[in-house]
C-alpha cells in the first residue's frame, strides 16, 4: 500500500510564511494525490524539485505571476481560473506579484504513468495562466470533496485523480523533441499555445481571422482549415467559448455589474451575453451569480 501524498512529497511552496492554508488533504490518506487551498502573499522564491507534479488553479485575480530566472523567465497576468502547471523533477522559481487565493493539487507520477499507459517518467509541461475548463473543474470537484470528505468517498476521489492525470496527459503532456507535434491536418502544439494566447489576451476586445492566423504563422484558408481540425471548431466559436467561460468566472467570483462583465468578456452589452449563454449554457448570467 502506498503511504499518504503530503507536504514533504511538494516542493516547498505551502511551507512558506506566506502561505496561509485553508484546508489540505493532510491526514485523509489519500496516496496519489496532495490537495491544499489557501490564501497566499506576494513572493518571489526559488523551490528544489519535487517528485510530484503541481497544479495551481487561480481562485481570484487577476495577478501577475512570473517564472523562471533572468532572461529565460517570463510573466503574465492570470486571471481568475487560470492555470499554473509544473512538472515533476524540476526546479522552481515563481514569483507572485499580489494576494492570491489558490487550489494546488500535487500528483504522484505515478498516476500520471498509468493515464499514460507509460512505463517511464511522463513530462509535463511548464505551463502559466493556461486555461483549460475541464481540469479546471476537476480540481474544484477535488476540493469539494476535500470539503464533505468521509472514507466512502475515495472511489470517487480516485476517480477525480484518474480524470485530472488523463487531462494533463492529453491537453498539457510537453512536446520538447519531438519532430513532429503537429496532429494530422492540424494545428501543432506550440503554433495552438500562441493563438489561444492571443485569444485570452484579447477577449475584450476585436480580433481578426488574419491575426490569428499570422499568430500561427499560416494563410487564412490554412489556419481556419486546421485549426478546425485540431478543436473541432471553427476559431470564432472556439473563441466565443473562451468569452463565456470568462464570463462564468467573472460572475462567479465577482460582483461587477452584469453589464459591464458581458464588455470585459467581449460581448458588445448584457443582453448578448444573455443570448449567447442561453444558447450555449441553457441558462442566464443572472443564474450563473445567484449560484455561485
Amino acid at each position: 500500500m502506498t503511504s499518504e501524498l503530503g507536504l514533504l512529497d511538494t516542493n516547498g511552496i505551502l511551507r512558506q510564511p506566506w502561505v496561509e492554508p485553508e484546508r489540505t488533504s493532510a491526514g485523509l490518506g489519500w496516496d496519489r494525490q496532495y490537495l491544499s487551498v489557501q490564501r497566499e502573499s506576494p513572493y518571489r522564491e526559488s523551490f528544489e524539485a519535487a517528485g510530484t507534479h503541481l497544479v495551481i488553479l487561480h481562485l481570484d485575480g487577476p495577478v501577475t505571476v512570473r517564472r523562471g530566472q533572468g532572461r529565460l523567465s517570463h510573466s503574465r497576468q492570470v486571471p481568475a481560473g487560470g492555470l499554473f502547471i509544473h512538472p515533476a523533477g524540476r526546479d522552481l522559481t515563481v514569483e507572485l506579484g499580489g494576494d492570491l487565493s489558490t487550489v494546488h493539487l500535487y500528483l504522484h507520477d505515478d498516476l500520471v504513468r498509468d493515464a499514460a499507459g507509460a512505463d517511464r517518467p511522463v513530462e509535463l509541461a511548464e505551463e502559466l495562466g493556461t486555461s483549460d475548463r475541464l481540469l479546471e473543474q476537476l480540481v474544484l470537484s477535488m476540493d469539494e470533496t476535500l470539503r464533505r470528505w468521509e472514507p466512502a468517498a475515495r472511489t470517487y476521489l480516485d476517480e477525480l485523480g484518474s480524470m485530472v492525470a488523463a487531462q494533463l496527459v492529453r491537453r498539457h503532456r510537453s512536446r520538447v523533441g519531438s519532430v513532429d507535434d503537429r496532429p494530422p491536418g492540424g494545428l501543432g502544439d506550440s503554433q495552438f499555445a500562441t493563438v489561444r494566447a492571443v485569444m485570452e489576451e484579447r477577449l475584450a476586445e476585436p480580433v481578426s481571422l488574419a491575426e490569428l492566423a499570422s499568430a500561427a504563422r499560416l494563410s487564412v484558408s490554412q489556419f481556419s482549415r486546421q485549426f478546425k481540425a485540431r478543436t473541432g471548431l471553427a476559431p470564432h466559436r472556439f473563441l466565443l467559448g473562451l468569452r463565456v467561460d470568462q464570463a462564468c468566472r467573472l460572475l462567479r467570483t465577482g460582483t461587477a455589474p452584469i453589464a459591464d462583465i458581458a464588455i470585459r468578456s467581449g460581448f458588445s452589452h448584457q443582453e448578448h451575453l444573455t443570448r449567447v449563454m442561453r444558447a450555449h449554457l441553457d441558462t442566464t448570467p443572472g443564474a450563473v451569480r445567484r449560484r455561485s
